[in-house]
């Protein structure tokens, strides 16, 4: 089979840009492959004069979307829970290609990136549960305390994870963020539908999230005590003997 020299060009870019997007970056979600081709898509077409930090204040506010969704649906109707997909979707795009345009455009920040994407990440899970405690009622609104708390138990584990590893993951086994943006604008779907599906939806992702964290932990305790054999090896050589 014979390319044209334009179908050539093509193949090329898609390639650098594969390459591009996953340097400095082990994922391991489940949704990763298509991810990585849709992320690869747009880093070659978003205009030049979008810069990686404009991409992040886009990011922020699919979840400053989300937020107010949550505020609407519970003072005025609903429906208005879908406009919390449609900020999930925001997130996705900015909070994605924030960092891997930068390394497409060869223009990588990496520990400015990495400080600005974990306060932004942060700021946005709280706004989430906020707005969730404020659309519950009664002991309900307890569970969007809990999904920060859970939540932000998951992104220490992984800076953790970072300090003594040297390699940085957002994933969690087969999910990741996306997945979990995924799952969240189904129950906003559902809750539409189903009015008050929404409290039990919260109450099974904050048992998932509960049981992720302590399996992660345990994993990462693992990894830390590993660490600490190895280094105690090279400073008493002669304990070993």
């Amino acid at each position: 089979m014979k390319f044209t020299h334009g179908e050539t060009n093509t193949l090329l870019k898609n390639s650098e840009a594969l390459e591009s997007i996953a340097r400095d970056r082990t994922r391991t979600n489940l949704l990763w492959p298509l991810e990585r081709q849709a992320i690869a898509f747009w880093v070659q077409r978003i205009p030049s004069w979008i810069s990686s930090d404009m991409l992040t204040a886009i990011g922020f506010l699919g979840n400053l979307l989300v937020f107010v969704s949550y505020l609407l649906a519970a003072y005025i109707h609903p429906y208005y829970l879908l406009l919390g997909v449609a900020g999930f979707l925001t997130c996705w795009f900015g909070d994605s290609l924030d960092g891997r345009i930068a390394y497409y455009r060869n223009k990588p920040r990496k520990w400015y990136g990495f400080s600005l994407d974990i306060i932004i990440d942060w700021i946005g899970i709280i706004l989430i549960g906020l707005g969730y405690i404020i659309y519950a009622e009664g002991i309900w609104e307890l569970l969007g305390y809990g999904f920060v708390v859970l939540y932000g138990w998951e992104m220490i584990i992984a800076l953790i994870r970072y300090r003594i590893t040297g390699k940085y993951s957002i994933d969690s086994g087969p999910l990741g963020p996306t997945e979990v943006r995924i799952v969240l604008s189904a129950i906003l779907v559902a809750e539409v539908i189903f009015h008050g599906s929404i409290q039990y939806s919260a109450a099974a992702i904050s048992v998932i999230l509960l049981i992720v964290n302590i399996t992660d932990t345990g994993k990462l305790l693992k990894t830390a005590d590993a660490k600490d054999v190895t280094e105690r090896k090279q400073l008493h050589p002669k304990e070993n003997d």
